[in-house]
């Protein structure tokens, strides 16, 4: 474990010592937050206001804030557990891997090297928006979560950090340029947001667009992380109405159903674990491969 450990502290320093690199892991949640301070945020507003004409317009603003807050933290879990192996990426395309090979570091210790940075990695810089978002709703007069919510929220993102750094180790095994890890990181970037339903609700998409994504585990991954994170404000948006929170629910993407199939959250964590297993089994197996 020791050698573990070394490879791990290596891959961080490389991280966080490229500042632009930093930067760039966050660009998806840095524009979904200029997206909805520039125009979304009103628009997610005005329809719930024409929805709830009864609610507090301080109670909306603290649903939306919350609920945007939840995508951008499921985002982020994704975009810097993928960014976190442009480490892997820069040793593949440089030659080091040989390097390595000829010293006394095991095949098995280099891989979980990579993979559990990619975890501290996803898993530091997501708490770090988390409580970004948290300090923002201090800062609107907004209630926080409680105890409870914050706890189920770190089960959550740990999880989907987990998950998502053995997906980005699969995936990233096919690259074998800077330039190709960068175009891959730009379309993530890009596309993540909606299949999170981040940018806008899904309750606005078709019902066919709609099932593909929530069958997506990027989808139950927001589903997860939104349900705590949205409980306080959504409990004050429809006054405790349980008709009206379940309409809510649906149309923000906070409850999935795929067809007649409902996504509930012991279904959601099942398959984040199932991806975790699958793909760190096949991105071990890839990274050994591209180890020579």
């Amino acid at each position: 474990m020791r050698t573990v450990s070394i490879l791990m502290g290596r891959n961080l320093r490389l991280f966080f010592r490229d500042r632009a690199g930093v930067f760039f892991s966050l660009l998806s949640a840095l524009i979904l937050i200029a997206l909805y301070a520039l125009f979304l945020g009103n628009l997610q507003v005005d329809n719930l206001t024409e929805r709830f004409p009864n609610a507090e317009i301080g109670d909306i603003h603290w649903f939306v804030n919350a609920w945007v807050f939840a995508g951008i933290t499921m985002i982020t879990t994704l975009t810097t557990a993928l960014a976190a192996l442009a480490v892997f990426v820069d040793d593949r395309a440089s030659g080091r891997f040989g390097d390595f090979l000829v010293s006394p570091i095991r095949r098995v210790e280099l891989i979980l090297g990579y993979l559990l940075s990619s975890f501290l990695i996803s898993l530091a810089m997501t708490l770090v928006i988390l409580v970004v978002g948290q300090v923002y709703l201090l800062s609107q007069g907004d209630s926080i979560m409680t105890a409870s919510e914050a706890g189920e929220t770190l089960g959550y993102v740990a999880l989907s950090s987990l998950a998502f750094a053995a997906l980005s180790s699969f995936v990233v095994t096919f690259l074998r340029s800077s330039g190709a890890f960068a175009a891959l990181s730009t379309v993530v970037g890009t596309v993540i947001g909606f299949l999170a339903g981040a940018y806008i609700p899904v309750g606005t998409l078709p019902d066919a667009i709609v099932n593909g994504i929530n069958a997506l585990p990027f989808a139950q991954s927001a589903m997860l992380i939104r349900r705590p994170m949205t409980a306080g404000a959504l409990h004050a948006l429809t006054d405790g109405q349980a008709q009206a929170a379940k309409a809510v629910e649906s149309f923000y993407g906070i409850s999935a159903t795929v067809g007649e199939v409902s996504v509930t959250p012991s279904l959601a964590i099942v398959v984040l674990l199932a991806v975790l297993v699958v793909f760190c089994v096949l991105g071990a197996r890839r990274l050994s491969r591209a180890i020579r």
